[in-house]
């Protein structure tokens, strides 16, 4: 059983002073009161902690032990507590962000170095997974907040949505595209009944987001197709479709710059565009610390600034 906690704080006084009467000055209490404590928690310990020698408290074996133990605990209490107060007033402290992993490793590594240069005084932990692992760690208190992907068919979130802060962020496009060589080899017309025939380069053997690809231009689901090269990233996606593998969906800002110079083709049968939205998600009954709302507005003002690629909502 755990001693009284107001008992293991006077024998810490009475150790670091060697006398009841100086650790009853120390505590603003009497001298009985500390001698008191002291006796109830040598009974409940059943072990004596320490002798007079001189008018002087001498800790015996039992005694050092105890203070060895109890030392760091009230050293860190008392450092905790002198800094209670920090970050109320001035961002400091750590800040725990999930992200999607390519917007995560492109994004919030030099967005999360100016605000550093700003507040120095506040470190991160990045966390990069899929969104509903990012929503059940949100929603544990694992995270102060994350960036997660809103796309329909990953709503399905634990606890419900209304459970949480949705806050949109940026909107990307998904661009469906396969290298010009693949693109001048295997497509020959831009239809449902063609396009369905090509080979495909899927995300984690998942085909949601080629689905919802051709729900929005033809409204109608594949439900199957040759996928000729499977990733768990979006990076080995883009690298799948230059080495001509077959058509991909990422986001199109990945891509830009290959789309541009033809190095790739984007697929487009229409002008709609298959969109997601990232969104600053946070657990609704939080109340934000003064540490995230300066980060979550700084993120924001520095994505308007640097990244002009990105649609900023």
């Amino acid at each position: 059983m755990l001693p009284d906690l107001n008992r293991l704080k006077v024998f810490f006084h009475i150790f670091n002073e060697q006398s009841s009467t100086a650790a009853a000055l120390k505590l603003h209490i009497t001298q009985s009161g500390v001698s008191q404590h002291l006796k109830k928690l040598e009974e409940e310990l059943q072990t004596q902690l320490f002798t007079r020698v001189n008018r002087r408290l001498v800790p015996t074996a039992a005694g050092k032990k105890l203070y060895g133990i109890v030392q760091e605990f009230m050293n860190e209490l008392e450092q905790g507590v002198q800094h209670i107060n920090d970050g109320l007033t001035t961002p400091s402290g750590l800040l725990r962000i999930g992200a999607p992993t390519e917007f995560g490793k492109i994004y919030l590594p030099p967005i999360f170095g100016s605000f550093r240069r700003k507040y120095p005084a506040v470190t991160m932990k990045l966390e990069l997974d899929e969104p509903k692992i990012l929503f059940s760690k949100v929603a544990n208190g694992e995270l102060d907040f994350a960036y997660i992907d809103i796309l329909p068919f990953f709503m399905d979130t634990p606890g419900g949505t209304s459970t949480y802060s949705i806050k949109p962020v940026v909107r990307e496009e998904f661009v469906l595209a396969c290298s010009n060589e693949y693109y001048r080899a295997r497509v020959n017309e831009i239809n449902y009944g063609s396009l369905t025939q090509l080979d495909f380069i899927g995300y984690k053997d998942d085909i949601a987001l080629f689905r919802s690809w051709f729900k929005l231009h033809f409204n109608r689901e594949p439900q199957q197709l040759n996928l000729s090269f499977i990733a768990d990233s979006s990076e080995a996606i883009v690298s799948a479709i230059k080495s001509g593998l077959g058509a991909g969906i990422t986001v199109s800002h990945l891509m830009n710059r290959e789309i541009a110079t033809g190095d790739i083709i984007a697929i487009r049968p229409d002008r709609t565009k298959l969109q997601n939205t990232i969104a600053c998600v946070q657990f609704k009954a939080k109340q934000p610390s003064i540490t995230e709302t300066a980060f979550q507005e700084h993120f924001r003002l520095e994505l308007s600034k640097n990244y002009a690629k990105l649609q900023i909502i």
